[in-house]
């Protein structure tokens, strides 16, 4: 596993390093943006990179900042290698208010808490709203804003660290936290979560990787095919926030239980919701075991395939609704388009805290938070 310090060497350079590491393949990526990845030369806002990879070339890059995948490069139906997921050149880009989540992960809860409040032990606790009334992601300042210990590392497994403070954006319980990526030599990258808490508190964490299975910066994932194995989903309101309702796919854009083009009901959503843009649904996975995959997507432009293992029983799939393009700070100076990257977020359901027939996501003193996700590419 290699470590690199942003303020020492550019994206663009990491990438150059990918390629020379990986004899014949090509890298399917553009050159990056050269400004290094940091805020400025301050030791204190120096953030690291840890690169893994296989025997095969494949590799994921991952930031001490948020605990963020980086890039992840697989080979496509002609061997070379593409960068599937979505991310800055520079770290002051990660830094800057309302950036998208990219590749981090997301804590202390995943997905929206309506109205950024929730009862428990007969107590009511408010936390950051970040999302109109609402709190998306753990607040402002959620795990993903946070710069992460590393503690063990090798060439295909790093851990990393975390100690959320009781109170820490409104969340009751001093939460300590544990997140290990594995990259196998079979192309999968296998994301567990541990956590334990001194006090009653909520938890449901996940990682927000924006993947396109054409390469990053292709200006679209309509064209990709997905398949997810849930016979309901829960629907929203004007705000996203579930209604409560567990309601079956059948019949309904958000049947995905047989592989379609992710294009071929999207504005029919969009025009059922009036409000969603697209996809921003939490699905109600069949089962939740890592012997199966929950969903499958592939690209019939370069051959990719993704499959998606989890113990979660949820599946929030995105489909890059709030991406703007707006700004050209992509990897390679790119812009990200409307519609040009899609998340599979495996999770406990959105606003669990405040639906008592959603699973619980209720962590007790003495308890162990586990979960565990796999993306598994293929060509």
């Amino acid at each position: 596993m290699k470590k690199i310090k942003f303020g020492t060497l550019s994206l663009l350079g990491m990438l150059l390093c990918l390629q020379a590491c990986t004899g014949p393949n090509k890298t399917n990526t553009k050159n990056a943006n050269p400004d290094t990845l940091a805020m400025d030369q301050k030791k204190d806002q120096q953030m690291n990179l840890y690169t893994l990879r296989n025997k095969n070339g494949s590799s994921v890059t991952i930031t001490d900042y948020g605990a963020r995948i980086v890039s992840l490069t697989v080979p496509d139906k002609d061997n070379k290698l593409t960068d599937v997921v979505l991310g800055y050149a520079n770290l002051k880009s990660y830094k800057k208010q309302g950036e998208p989540f990219f590749g981090a992960i997301i804590g202390r809860y995943g997905n929206r808490i309506g109205k950024g409040k929730f009862s428990l032990d007969e107590e009511v606790y408010q936390l950051q709203l970040n999302d109109g009334k609402n709190t998306l992601h753990g607040g402002l300042d959620g795990f993903h804003a946070k710069t992460w210990r590393v503690k063990q590392q090798d060439s295909s497994r790093i851990d990393f660290f975390y100690t959320a403070a009781d109170g820490e954006g409104g969340y009751p319980g001093k939460l300590d936290v544990q997140v290990t990526y594995t990259f196998s030599e079979d192309n999968a990258l296998k994301i567990h979560y541990l956590a334990t808490s001194d006090k009653n508190t909520v938890v449901n964490l996940t990682n927000h990787a924006y993947f396109n299975l054409n390469g990053e910066g292709n200006p679209s994932i309509l064209d990709h095919q997905l398949a997810i194995q849930a016979d309901a989903y829960t629907p929203v309101d004007s705000t996203l926030i579930p209604t409560g309702a567990i309601t079956l796919v059948k019949g309904t854009p958000f049947d995905f239980t047989k592989a379609k083009m992710i294009g071929k009901d999207i504005d029919e959503n969009n025009q059922q919701l009036g409000f969603g843009k697209g996809y921003d649904h939490n699905f109600v996975l069949n089962r939740h075991t890592l012997e199966q995959p929950v969903a499958r997507v592939s690209s019939p432009l370069t051959g990719i395939r993704m499959e998606v293992f989890t113990t979660e029983p949820g599946l929030q799939f995105y489909s890059g609704n709030f991406l703007t393009g707006k700004d050209k700070d992509g990897k390679g100076g790119v812009s990200y388009p409307f519609r040009s990257a899609f998340c599979l977020e495996t999770q406990h359901f959105p606003d669990s805290p405040n639906k008592e027939n959603f699973p619980s996501t209720v962590l007790k003193p003495g308890a162990e938070y586990q979960s565990t996700t796999i993306y598994k590419f293929s060509k």
